[in-house]
């Protein structure tokens, strides 16, 4: 597919196919969790095999969208670079992580916390089940 788009003339961001597909597969080979937008396109069409063309068809709108898109004269709304990836068959979802603590001894006393409320609960069960048995008729 790649061969044919090449023959066409085909470009990203002013760059023949080729090319981007050289300079892509370092970025394809090298996570990063700060993607902008065309990067994310670039990614999700070159990763899915799909040409400008056939990426346009999926998404509902036309290649020299997706193309300026990619090139990054125009940037896409939320729902539009979403509704784009998913037709190449990937998700638009952020690498999140939880905040930390800055106070030092806020974890410690989390712990504490968790470790008071498990306290609560028995450590070993009885052999007899005392709670209600269900779909058993008495």
């Amino acid at each position: 597919m790649a061969g044919l788009d090449a023959q066409r003339g085909e470009t990203v961001g002013g760059r023949s196919l080729e090319a981007t597909n050289r300079v892509t597969l370092v970025s394809l080979l090298i996570p990063s969790n700060d993607m902008d937008a065309p990067t994310q396109i670039v990614q999700a069409r070159l990763r899915s095999g799909l040409t400008l063309r056939a990426l346009a068809t999926s998404a509902g709108t036309s290649h020299s969208t997706i193309a300026a898109y990619e090139a990054g004269r125009v940037s896409p709304t939320v729902p539009t670079l979403t509704r784009i990836l998913r037709a190449a068959g990937w998700e638009d979802r952020p690498d999140l992580r939880p905040v930390v603590d800055p106070d030092p001894h806020g974890r410690g006393r989390e712990l504490e916390q968790v470790l008071e409320l498990a306290g609560q609960f028995p450590a070993r069960h009885g052999r007899r089940l005392t709670a209600p048995v269900f779909g058993r008729q008495r």
